[in-house]
């Protein structure tokens, strides 16, 4: 990945952000990694604070983006984030513990740019995660970019 990429994992379970922070580091991912608890949090992280971003303009960040969040769904998140006129450059790896072929056309049809299963088995889970940590070492990521200088809420 990109040196100024940060990598954000939306993920509400403690131990399952645990794991995979762990094992993408595992695969030899040094990125900075940022934790966030819940599809609100994902959202205000980009979108509440001074500059239109709370990330800088022209940093990456990738998005870790597990789909059963609470207060706002991970699903609802990834539609917003599409919507934006910014954010939409934003990558979205989906995480889910269903392969409901449907839930993965939704995701797909909304923008998201890979769909993972979380494998159910904690051995298959933490070599899935390696798997994706060899793979991300090798994506580059587009930088956020102000379209319009009025852009400052999601639609």
């Amino acid at each position: 990945m990109n040196p100024d990429t940060t990598l954000l994992i939306a993920e509400d379970d403690d131990g399952h952000a645990a794991l995979i922070e762990k094992n993408l580091r595992r695969a030899g991912l040094e990125k900075p990694c940022h934790r966030l608890r819940d599809g609100q949090e994902t959202l205000d992280f980009f979108l509440k604070s001074d500059n239109m971003v709370q990330g800088k303009i022209g940093h990456r960040y990738l998005l870790i983006l597990d789909i059963n969040l609470p207060r706002v769904n991970g699903i609802e998140v990834l539609r917003m984030m599409k919507e934006h006129e910014v954010l939409k450059r934003v990558p979205v790896l989906m995480l889910s513990t269903t392969d409901d072929p449907q839930e993965v056309e939704a995701c797909h049809s909304l923008g998201c740019n890979f769909y993972l299963t979380k494998p159910i088995e904690p051995e298959a889970f933490k070599e899935a995660i390696s798997c994706l940590g060899s793979f991300l070492n090798f994506v580059t990521v587009p930088a956020i970019r102000l379209v319009a200088p009025s852009v400052t809420a999601l639609n």
